[in-house]
């Protein structure tokens, strides 16, 4: 079964636009999983413009007190291996980090992790993360050679980064078809290297309806589009309306 994990970064900005704690993050959490979500996201980025290192212990404790009757709800804290963030990781002890390539400035994430990117620079890391029984998984592109880099890397998952299958799915047909196989191959290889095969950025109802036959798929993060979708049927509808697609048969 596909696992769809929702991404409360949009509530945290939205409070963050007025100040004070209204809308509380935790309180969407909990509504998430009451919809039956298994997994909340977040992306503490360095600039603290939505989740706080203090919603991220938050959600921890929420979701350690709710383990009890939610025990198959899961945590995945994403973001740049800056000392800050991988400290913050290992004191809230989430199931998942998912490790993404930050560009100053960005607005969102860009790209996945170039396939040259050397194991000095995150080896270290992801052992650290393995140590303390964090599944690591790396963002990367739709490719060959950073599939086979985050197989070297030690990485347990891949993320696919999937707004290039957002805009090809818009396109059309045929721009749809060609991206999808892409995504195929990326994620038949990262299966045959013993990566499970995680995906995010862009998926929404419509091209997710595609998007979830995709050959072992074990998660989806989805933030944006669930929330944009939530002001106008409301957070627990959209939650509901979003496993209906993933766990369409």
């Amino acid at each position: 079964m596909i696992r769809l994990s929702v991404n409360v970064n949009k509530i945290a900005t939205l409070r963050n636009s007025r100040g004070g704690s209204t809308p509380s993050v935790t309180q969407a959490v909990e509504v998430c999983l009451d919809a039956g979500a298994p997994g909340i996201t977040v992306h503490p980025r360095e600039d603290e413009r939505h989740i706080r290192p203090s919603d991220v212990q938050a959600i921890a404790d929420l979701l350690g007190r709710r383990r009890a009757r939610d025990a198959g709800v899961e945590f995945n804290i994403e973001g740049d291996p800056r000392p800050g963030l991988i400290d913050l990781v290992l004191a809230s002890k989430p199931d998942q980090c998912t490790l993404v390539p930050v560009v100053k400035g960005e607005i969102t994430s860009q790209a996945g992790w170039p396939a040259e990117t050397p194991h000095a620079a995150l080896g270290a890391i992801i052992d650290r993360l393995k140590s303390a029984n964090i599944r690591v998984s790396l963002f990367v592109d739709p490719e060959e050679a950073p599939v086979r880099w985050a197989a070297r890397m030690g990485g347990d998952r891949v993320e696919l980064y999937t707004e290039p299958f957002a805009k090809a799915f818009a396109a059309g047909p045929l721009e749809r078809a060609a991206s999808f196989d892409r995504y195929v191959r990326a994620a038949r290889l990262a299966h045959e290297l013993g990566l499970g095969i995680n995906a995010g950025h862009d998926l929404d109802l419509d091209n997710l309806r595609l998007f979830r036959t995709l050959p072992h798929l074990d998660e989806v993060s989805i933030g944006h589009a669930l929330v944009s979708h939530a002001l106008w049927v409301g957070l627990d509808r959209s939650v509901r309306e979003y496993l209906d697609v993933v766990n369409a048969i």
